[in-house]
């Protein structure tokens, strides 16, 4: 009996205990809203930028996404972003994304034609500021042992 006690008791603490996990959070579905439609990235901002160089999600250096375009569908999650700068590597590609209820954004890059479930790299970047015209998404990155924020301003294209 007492064994079969302290295995419950063993259990019970093991899923209490689990953590959760950015991708497996309910979303907030009033911000996924408010995302739909056409956006353009006006500007990638963080302290430092005039030396350091950033490699925005394994693409491009972070200048080459001030100007790129965005779709949104908040209803199933897509959408499309395209790298359009000049002297710059164009890149198109469709996404799935969507904003947790803890304020996350969490997107995924895919290649054409691939299911987002066969997709295991992603991103989880802060979502803040956010108006009917625009809004932030913050990354962290590491800079010589301290976390920096990059900040990219998305505006509402008509």
């Amino acid at each position: 009996m007492k064994k079969v006690i302290l295995v419950c008791t063993l259990a019970i603490l093991m899923f209490a205990c689990k953590s959760n996990s950015a991708t497996s959070t309910k979303t907030d579905r009033k911000s996924q809203v408010a995302i739909k439609g056409n956006w353009e990235i006006s500007s990638v901002t963080y302290p430092g930028s005039q030396y350091v160089k950033v490699n925005t999600f394994q693409l491009a250096d972070s200048e080459c996404f001030v100007g790129s375009t965005w779709k949104f569908v908040s209803n199933n999650n897509k959408g499309t972003m395209a790298l359009t700068k000049t002297n710059c590597v164009a890149f198109s590609s469709p996404i799935t994304w969507f904003v947790n209820a803890d304020g996350q954004f969490v997107l995924k890059i895919l290649d054409a034609g691939e299911k987002a479930r066969k997709v295991r790299d992603g991103y989880v970047l802060g979502l803040a500021n956010q108006s009917e015209t625009s809004f932030q998404l913050i990354d962290k990155i590491d800079v010589a042992g301290k976390m920096t924020d990059v900040v990219y301003q998305f505006q509402k294209v008509n």
